[in-house]
């Protein structure tokens, strides 16, 4: 079967969960970018918290948040898929219920309002992966996991700005967001769950028995860490050099972010397709010499002595989104097809740790690099990513020659995965929730080995 990259927009549904998981997905982003942009606003104008204290309790409920991730993986190997999602999506409406009850001055409240938010928001990725990986397998539950992303990043950027039109009604605007958000989560969880969808556990036992281990990702997720600088570059590094260092207008870092978001929404699913014809493994090493090239760029963009530096570093933006695409596409991708069926929630839930300490990091990183000049922060992110994107290729590496010691004559990333054409039913037939019948419906997902990994 030839590789092709035409996309059906009904298939691609189906193979991210079908219309009503859709649904829950864009409703669920939609409240998230009405509320987590201003939530630091949020509790310095209507709680009346200062900047530092808002700061913090964001900052822990993001972290604390992450320890409630291998209680999720393990809940995800026993099978729980539709459920693990719509109690993400329930988590934050108690998170939500909680900020609107909280009165003015008490950061205690506000601070355990962003731990129940934080615990959803890391929940979520996950298992929403997990979801994808049972419903769909091989090259089309990549698009669908890409397909996903798109349709959230829309969800985000509708939502904020719909919150930025209504900041002008002050606290009584940020309140009644709020409230607005947790109705949202809480019919995106009610969608969600209406899916049912469960995986019976794979026979574990009999996997380990066989000696089926768990996916060699310490590098992976070593890598993983640096490589998520990426989503913060539009929101944290740009606006800081542009405004701060290079003195321009404001107007700049918000057309780079909305280049940002409209680029992702645009071509995630095209571009996840294109590099489909590649390992995943050598798509992510390309992603990391993308985004390092892009830093570089960044480099000579803001060098002294150029008064066209604002508009060079929004056109090196551009690269450096196109390498966040190429990186959102084939991560999550790699990880779902090197995890065996039993250790699949566990090592989603892994990665999701390393996502998540990387993006709490981050910002701290760069603000801290920013006021050493343009080769400290710049120099810096581009010699760490090509240093991950090198360890990347090394574990795959290390992967076969610890695979030809046991004799098992497999070979990750050994030959190209036939890629089906997005709709092509006869490459997948459990497709989606539509088709209620097989191994799936049954709650035993019909995985198998993936090459091309």
């Amino acid at each position: 079967m030839a590789t092709t990259n035409r996309i059906r927009p009904r298939a691609l549904v189906r193979a991210s969960g079908g219309p009503r998981y859709a649904v829950a997905l864009a409703v669920d982003a939609l409240g998230t970018g009405m509320l987590r942009p201003f939530l630091l606003l949020y509790g310095v104008t209507v709680l009346r918290l200062s900047a530092p204290a808002t700061g913090v309790a964001m900052t822990a409920g993001v972290v604390v948040g992450l320890v409630c991730m291998p209680a999720v993986g393990r809940w995800l190997d026993r099978g729980a898929r539709s459920t693990v999602v719509a109690a993400s999506m329930l988590v934050r409406v108690l998170g939500v219920a909680l900020l609107l009850a909280t009165p003015a001055g008490h950061v205690w409240l506000f601070a355990t309002a962003a731990l129940f938010l934080g615990i959803g928001n890391q929940a979520w990725p996950a298992a929403h992966a997990a979801l994808v990986a049972t419903v769909a397998h091989g090259r089309e539950r990549d698009a669908a996991l890409a397909g996903g992303r798109a349709l959230r990043n829309a969800g985000l950027g509708v939502g904020a700005l719909l919150a930025t039109a209504c900041l002008a009604g002050g606290t009584t605007a940020l309140q009644a967001l709020a409230a607005v958000t947790g109705l949202a989560y809480l019919a995106a969880a009610a969608l969600a769950w209406s899916v049912h969808l469960h995986a019976r556990p794979a026979a574990a036992p009999a996997a380990e028995a066989a000696g089926e281990p768990a996916p060699r990702m310490r590098m992976l997720l070593a890598a993983n860490v640096v490589y998520v600088f990426c989503l913060n570059v539009p929101e944290i590094a740009l606006p800081l050099v542009l405004v701060t260092q290079l003195h321009a207008s404001p107007v700049w870092p918000a057309a780079v972010f909305v280049a940002n978001t409209v680029l992702v929404v645009t071509l995630q699913v095209p571009v996840t397709l294109l590099m489909s014809r590649f390992s995943r493994r050598a798509v992510l090493v390309a992603a990391g010499v993308v985004l390092a090239a892009s830093y570089l760029g960044f480099l000579a963009a803001t060098s002294p002595g150029h008064g066209w530096s604002a508009p060079a570093v929004a056109a090196v933006s551009v690269v450096c989104t196109i390498g966040e695409i190429i990186y959102a596409g084939s991560a999550t991708a790699l990880v779902t097809a090197l995890a065996p069926p039993h250790v699949l929630g566990r090592a989603l839930a892994r990665f999701q740790l390393s996502t998540g300490f990387g993006l709490a990091v981050s910002p701290a990183v760069i603000t801290a690099l920013a006021p050493h000049g343009s080769a400290a922060l710049w120099g810096g992110l581009a010699g760490a990513t090509l240093l991950s994107a090198s360890a990347v290729a090394t574990e795959e590496g290390q992967g076969k020659r610890g695979q030809g010691k046991r004799g098992q004559g497999k070979r990750e990333g050994a030959g190209r995965e036939q890629v089906p054409e997005i709709g092509d039913r006869s490459a997948n037939t459990s497709a989606g929730p539509s088709a209620k019948s097989g191994a799936l419906h049954q709650g035993q997902p019909s995985r198998s080995p993936v090459p091309g990994h």
